[in-house]
C-alpha cells in the first residue's frame, strides 16, 4: 500500500482506494515499491516537507509489522488490512506531532496508533460475525505443509489445533493484557519498546505479560479438549527432544 496525491483517478487494477481528506491509498504488491535506503529521520523530514515518495517509503519498511499487530486483534485480513491503511493515514495527517529527531521511535508511533485503531474498531462492532473466532488468523500466508520433512500429518494436526486454541484464549484476554501479550509472545518485541508502545511504565508492561499469561493458563486448563493438547503437545517434544 502507498499514499497518493488526492485528484488523481481510480486505477482498478492496482487497487486506489479514496479517502476522506482527498488523499488515496494504493495496495500493491511488494515488488512493485522498494523501501527508501534512507533512515527513518530524513524520510520523515522530507515527508513533512510534503515529498508522498518519502512516505511511501516509510509505508513499505513499516506495513508488516503494523499488518501483523492488526492481523493479531482483528482475526482477519480483510480488517486488518484496513486497520493498517487508516494507521498510516492518519500517521500522515500526525506527522507534524511526531517528534523524535532521531527517527528511532516511528516504528513505536505506528504500532500505538495501529493497536489504539484496532480497539476502537472492535469496541465499535457490537457483535463479530460468527466465524471470526474460528478463522484463522494467517489464512493468508498459513502454509498447509507440515512445518519439516519429519513433522508427520498427525503432528501437524495437533500443533494446529493447539495454534487455533492459544489464539482463542488470546482473544478472551481484557485489551490491555492482549496487547502486551500480542507484542511480547507473538511478536518479540522487548519490553522497553512494549512500554513505549503501550505508553505504560516497564513495571506494568511486566505485570499486564504475568497477568495476561497465567490468565490465557487458566482458559486453556479450564477445558478439557485444551488440556489434552497441551498434554499430548508436551510429551511431543519431550519425544523430539530425547530423540
Amino acid at each position: 500500500m502507498r499514499l497518493r496525491r488526492p485528484g488523481g483517478e481510480r486505477d482498478n487494477q492496482s487497487g486506489l482506494e479514496q479517502q476522506p481528506d482527498g488523499s488515496a491509498i494504493e495496495r500493491l504488491a511488494p515488488a512493485q515499491f522498494q523501501p527508501d535506503p534512507e533512515g527513518d529521520a530524513a524520510l520523515i523530514d522530507r515527508a513533512r516537507a510534503g515529498d508522498l515518495t518519502a512516505f511511501n517509503g516509510l509505508v513499505a519498511r513499516h506495513e508488516r509489522a503494523v499488518y501483523n499487530i492488526a492481523l493479531r486483534y482483528m482475526r482477519s485480513p480483510e480488517a486488518a488490512e484496513d486497520v493498517a491503511q487508516d494507521t498510516f493515514v492518519r500517521a500522515f495527517r500526525s506527522l507534524d506531532t511526531f517528534r523524535n529527531d532521531a527517527g528511532e521511535g516511528f516504528r513505536t508511533w505506528l504500532l500505538r496508533i495501529a493497536s489504539n485503531r484496532a480497539l476502537d474498531v472492535l469496541r465499535a462492532q457490537t457483535r463479530r460475525p460468527a466465524d471470526s473466532l474460528d478463522r484463522r488468523l494467517d489464512d493468508t500466508e498459513q502454509s498447509w505443509e507440515p512445518e519439516s520433512p519429519d513433522e508427520s500429518g498427525t503432528d501437524f494436526a495437533l500443533r494446529s489445533e493447539l495454534r487455533e486454541r492459544l489464539e482463542r484464549a488470546l482473544g478472551q484476554l481484557p485489551d490491555d493484557q492482549r496487547l502486551v501479550l500480542i507484542l511480547s509472545d507473538v511478536q518479540g518485541y522487548p519490553y522497553e519498546e512494549i512500554s513505549a508502545i503501550a505508553g505504560i511504565p516497564l513495571g506494568t508492561v511486566k505485570s499486564r505479560i504475568n497477568r495476561g499469561r497465567a490468565r490465557m493458563r487458566e482458559l486453556l486448563l479450564a477445558d478439557e479438549q485444551s488440556r489434552e493438547l497441551l498434554g499430548r503437545h508436551g510429551r511431543l517434544n519431550s519425544g523430539n527432544a530425547r530423540g
